[in-house]
């Protein structure tokens, strides 16, 4: 079974939440497939992590991807073999089995990505999946019990 986390933006974008998440996953010599929900925030993230003034550089791609250690992308799939898979905007995957962890990212101020959040959490509670659920605070992620 996966490891599931379930990251619940309220006071930062995606891509100020996900710089240091993909920053320690280089610090654990891992890989990571980041899936977006649109051209756009593809575009965007990929424009944020190269400029992002806050973290040390994020080496990364949206093409070649056997090249990068971290490959954004659209498709619901992980083609640089990455051991972590962050899901974003709502998306999901039907590539649970090889990930060693999954990071769903989702922002708390829409409501329709909330709730899709909670169906998807039932569904992999149901599945038997390890999950945990952070919630961001003023002084950072604080793990809640769920």
């Amino acid at each position: 079974m996966a490891e599931i986390g379930f990251y619940h933006l309220t006071r930062t974008e995606v891509a100020d939440a996900l710089a240091p998440l993909l920053a320690r996953t280089l610090t654990l010599a891992k890989r990571a497939t980041v899936r977006c929900g649109s051209a756009a925030r593809l575009a965007a993230l990929d424009r944020a992590l190269w400029l992002n003034p806050h973290h040390k550089w994020l080496p990364h791609g949206t093409t070649d991807a056997r090249f990068q250690p971290i490959f954004l992308t659209l498709e619901d799939t992980r083609p640089n073999g990455a051991d972590f898979l962050f899901l974003l905007d709502g998306t999901d995957t039907a590539d649970i089995a090889g990930c060693a962890r999954i990071f769903d990212l989702f922002d708390g101020r829409d409501t329709a990505q909330v709730t899709a959040a909670r169906d998807r959490w039932r569904q992999r509670k149901a599945a038997g999946h390890v999950l945990t659920y952070w919630r961001q605070t003023e002084k950072g992620w604080e793990k809640a019990e769920g």
